[in-house]
């Protein structure tokens, strides 16, 4: 499988964070959210539905696909996570934001799961 771009993470991630507070999803309110020109994410969503991540119905409502929601759901907690982690271990929370969003496309599964387990121990301290 062809590892998506950085860029694609965040439009499904952002299409994932949408979707959990309402049904229908356009393209409209991923610019918005994202900061974005409206053909930018035109074009994002064109390549997302080819490449079979989200479907866009005839009302141009935005849905992410098994695929898509996978991806979605592993990089909206892998930021969660992190963010969660950083502001634990004393960084500013818009920071750990930040860097959070920055790490959570590079970072291997391996030492997210590590890194896990550590924000789950101290959690329970």
């Amino acid at each position: 499988m062809v590892k998506l771009r950085e860029s694609g993470e965040m439009y499904l991630e952002t299409i994932k964070i949408l979707s959990n507070k309402s049904d229908k999803v356009r393209s409209i309110d991923i610019a918005e959210y994202m900061e974005f020109s409206k053909p930018s994410v035109s074009r994002a969503v064109s390549i997302l539905k080819d490449d079979g991540y989200i479907i866009v119905d005839n009302n141009g409502y935005i849905t992410l696909t098994e695929k898509g929601e996978e991806i979605a759901t592993d990089i909206y907690e892998k930021h969660v996570v992190l963010t969660k982690l950083l502001v634990k271990l004393g960084v500013d929370p818009e920071i750990a934001d930040q860097d959070a969003c920055k790490i959570e496309h590079d970072i291997s599964d391996e030492t997210f799961e590590v890194l896990k387990k550590l924000y789950k121990k101290l959690e329970s301290e």
